[in-house]
């Protein structure tokens, strides 16, 4: 097992490279998808070398309930600096799990009060209109997701605006960006190296919601002036909110000037002599040995597991 079982821990570091160049240089909906791929993938392989660490390192522990074969010498060798390692993993798993559920409750706990707040009004459909002098929109997903918006953020709009702040919110609705958002904090949570991706995601999600207003209305600049004067008008979402994933505005004068300019290529793989395409090229292959090497240290660790508890004839 050796040092790979450590590689999946750090290589997150090369995925930094494609969160600033993504944003700028793929089309928003790709630049999502792919950033909420490689986030998952890295947490995933950082959360099963993790698990390797801890089983090393309870073995270690007196009266623990694993095979006594477990604590022998060949398997502490699998691991350089398995005294701390070991105990240090059990310490991490444990942050990981209480962040995990925190941020799990947190966002579940929001959209059931939403939902309930919601219950309370007439009407239906998939827009609520709550009254209340604060002018705020954002989605809140569920089922039905419900686009939420104040008396105030409507009064402050004109009709063509109005159309353009729903179609956005509307966005985030039918691309399931809640999903993605909340598996890139989970991500980050699990391994700190991955949280700049949640920043870049947040980017990312705001700029799709934009493209498709944009698409509904037909009209760029009418999407621009939209989203620059709601977030100029626009105070705090009720306390909770942003766990939902789309209170905050997200860079807005990056997002107007995104707007004012054509319509972003919807291509796939970005060109290879491109900045966009080094960095991809880049996060793929760390991606790639992170996965290898997770694989590459379960399956030493469990051959040696595997030899220390069979009993020799």
């Amino acid at each position: 097992m050796g040092v790979f079982v450590y590689l999946p821990l750090v290589l997150p570091l090369t995925a930094l490279p494609i969160a600033r160049l993504a944003e700028q240089h793929l089309h928003p909906r790709r630049a999502a998808r792919l950033l909420t791929t490689v986030a998952v993938i890295l947490a995933s392989c950082s959360l099963v070398c993790l698990g390797l660490l801890v089983v090393v390192g309870t073995a270690q522990l007196p009266g623990n309930p694993l095979p006594d074969g477990w604590s022998d010498d060949e398997v502490r060798e699998a691991v350089p600096h398995d005294a701390f390692a070991g105990k240090a993993s059990i310490l991490a798993l444990v942050a990981v799990t209480m962040a995990c559920g925190f941020t799990v409750h947190r966002h579940y706990r929001f959209r059931a009060r939403a939902h309930r707040t919601l219950a309370g009004l007439p009407g239906g459909g998939d827009l609520a209109v709550l009254p209340d002098d604060v002018p705020y929109a954002y989605a809140l997903p569920g089922s039905p997701g419900r686009v939420m918006v104040s008396t105030a953020m409507l009064a402050a709009l004109d009709p063509a605006e109005r159309r353009a702040l729903l179609a956005h919110e509307r966005a985030h609705l039918e691309g399931h960006h809640h999903r993605l958002l909340l598996a890139t904090r989970l991500a980050g949570c699990v391994n700190p190296l991955l949280r700049p991706l949640g920043a870049a995601l947040v980017y990312s999600t705001e700029r799709w919601a934009d493209e498709e207003a944009a698409r509904v209305t037909g009209d760029r600049r009418l999407t621009a002036r939209a989203v620059g004067r709601a977030a100029l008008i626009s105070r705090p979402a009720p306390r909770g909110a942003a766990v939902a994933g789309f209170a905050a505005a997200g860079p807005v004068p990056r997002r107007v000037a995104a707007l004012l300019g054509p319509v972003p290529p919807d291509r796939g793989w970005p060109p290879a002599l491109t900045p966009a395409g080094a960095a991809a090229f880049v996060a793929a292959a760390g991606t790639t040995v992170s996965a290898l090497s997770a694989l590459n240290a379960a399956v030493a660790l469990f051959l040696v597991l595997e030899a220390a508890t069979t009993t020799p004839l």
